[in-house]
């Protein structure tokens, strides 16, 4: 099942040899703060303490010095997929490289995988996905906005130099794109289900869990990705009720830099902290449930709760899962607290 991919040449070109008109080049100042241009004939880069020409650097290998007028020493190099991502053209807010890192390590989506991603945003994910699956792999993304879907798509081929032969860009809804997708597919025991992972970073993914299981293999990995712990909690509850996947995992990852200077060696004060959270389960075979959960639950946490602004003001510690002091203690501790104040009392 190739996804319905367009045929093609499948070589894209390489990133290598010296720097051509067209490329996009990452310019790096003494204080490490970058700048990012598209090398262009009879072009000048300016900057306050001088400017140097486009024709300067063409021609040039990469990771080339360069300097401007006033002295100024630039490091010109070609950008990385992380750099890539977090200098192009947005629409959409970008799926950050380490959790893009951590999607495909821990989605264990492989070369030849066959992957639907929702929605394509402004195709930093999606760059990732298709380096991990390779020109003979599969990724279907589908997004529900026409202008993302063209954002996406620009900035997809501005990094790949063209069309990836492995991608297809659809502009729908997931579910009715996955069903036209099983339906062209057809039945078993020719065709069988038409993905190995299937990737959502949308508002409400709990709303395509029908979706995510017509299409994937059993055995086969849902990855979502989301913002607030209110949708992981939702999906999380999902994902359970629905009976078709494993029991979810979730996390979130955190990256903090390191300054170093001799021995002066300490973390930046500024961090990558939270950007999203990952949920990741498994499709169980039809027919197959899951075994029965024995961890016991926090004490109300699966209380009829409603979603929503109208559950401002009822949620409880303990419907989160959050450790409460037991009463015995609290007395306790306020037994001490009022001893401490007498006795303080006592010595003035």
């Amino acid at each position: 099942m190739t996804l319905g991919l367009p045929g093609g040449d499948a070589r894209l070109p390489h990133r290598r040899g010296p720097l051509r008109a067209g490329d996009r080049v990452q310019l790096t100042d003494p204080k490490g703060r970058h700048n990012t241009i598209e090398l262009t004939p009879g072009k000048t880069f300016h900057t306050y303490r001088g400017a140097f020409s486009h024709d300067d650097l063409i021609g040039r290998p990469d990771a080339s010095v360069i300097t401007t007028g006033g002295g100024i020493e630039y490091l010109a190099m070609r950008p990385l997929l992380s750099d890539w991502v977090l200098s192009m053209p947005r629409g959409a807010a970008v799926v950050y490289p380490k959790d893009a890192a951590q999607i495909v390590a821990l989605g264990d989506i492989y070369p030849g995988a066959r992957v639907i991603e929702a929605g394509a945003g402004s195709g930093g994910l999606t760059m990732s996905l298709l380096r991990a699956v390779g020109e003979a792999g599969a990724l279907l993304s589908v997004e529900r906005r026409a202008d993302f879907a063209d954002i996406a798509r620009a900035n997809v081929e501005a990094f790949f130099g063209g069309p990836h032969p492995a991608w297809r860009l659809v502009v729908g809804e997931l579910s009715e794109v996955i069903a036209q997708e099983v339906d062209d597919a057809g039945p078993p025991p020719d065709h069988g289900p038409i993905a190995d992972r299937v990737v959502l970073d949308l508002l409400a993914p709990w709303e395509n869990l029908d979706a995510a299981a017509a299409a994937l293999e059993p055995g086969g990995v849902l990855m979502a990705y989301v913002a607030t712990v209110t949708q992981l909690s939702r999906l999380a509850e999902a994902v359970r009720a629905d009976g078709r996947f494993t029991e979810p995992a979730a996390w979130e990852s955190m990256v903090r830099s390191w300054h170093l200077d001799g021995l002066a060696v300490r973390p930046n004060h500024r961090m990558v902290a939270h950007t999203g959270f990952l949920l990741s389960a498994r499709r169980m075979a039809p027919g197959v449930t899951p075994p029965t959960r024995r961890r016991r639950p926090a004490p109300g946490a699966h209380d009829d709760v409603p979603w929503g602004a109208e559950s401002e003001g009822q949620w409880e510690a303990q419907d989160l899962g959050i450790p409460t002091p037991s009463e015995k203690k609290i007395r306790k501790v306020r037994a001490g607290i009022v001893r401490g104040e007498k006795a303080e009392e006592g010595e003035t």
